[in-house]
């Protein structure tokens, strides 16, 4: 799910990077919010930070003694991506197991669906592994499913999320080759 987000956020302008004219430092403040925006990738409660869309306030600088930098508070508004227990959503496969699956939805690579969720389906083994029913359809590489989220858990170390996922219920299994 897309979300749009508020954010307060610090940013901290070097000091030789200061200039008299205000667009300069505008523009400044920008570029640092941006690189530090990039840099902070997804956080547990949010989701994956995707794109920054307004720059809706900046507070009055203040001097940090030691350094000369100066710390401007921000506010800036952007969207985030996170799964939610009990969403439907599609991915795309890359990688088979005999197990199961992984697919990839927006930002989120570690989505596993296991063979255990996909009851119609059965492994067929070989160069190119896929998981078929009995009315032919395939689950193999690069093709779009469409599933539903079961679960989700976030690592704090590598700022990312995995998902289970499941194919049990109306509508859910494979949509096609994504182009």
């Amino acid at each position: 799910m897309f979300l749009k987000v508020q954010l307060p956020w610090n940013v901290v302008i070097p000091a030789e990077s200061l200039d008299t004219k205000g667009l300069m430092l505008q523009k400044s403040i920008i570029i640092r919010l941006l690189d530090d925006f990039s840099t902070k990738k997804a956080t547990k409660e949010l989701g994956y930070f995707l794109a920054l869309t307004t720059l809706d306030n900046i507070g009055e600088g203040r001097v940090r003694q030691h350094s000369g930098d100066v710390l401007f508070p921000v506010l800036f508004s952007c969207i985030t991506f996170k799964l939610h227990r009990g969403e439907i959503l599609e991915g795309v496969v890359h990688k088979i197991l005999k197990h199961g699956v992984f697919l990839r939805c927006g930002p989120v690579e570690n989505i596993y669906l296991s063979n255990q969720k996909m009851r119609d389906y059965r492994y067929v083994p070989g160069e190119n592994p896929i998981f078929m029913n009995d009315k032919m359809s395939r689950i193999e590489k690069e093709v779009a499913v469409r599933f539903i989220v079961i679960g989700t858990k976030y690592i704090e170390a590598e700022k990312d999320f995995q998902a289970v996922v499941s194919l049990e219920g109306d509508f859910l299994g494979p949509v096609g080759p994504v182009s």
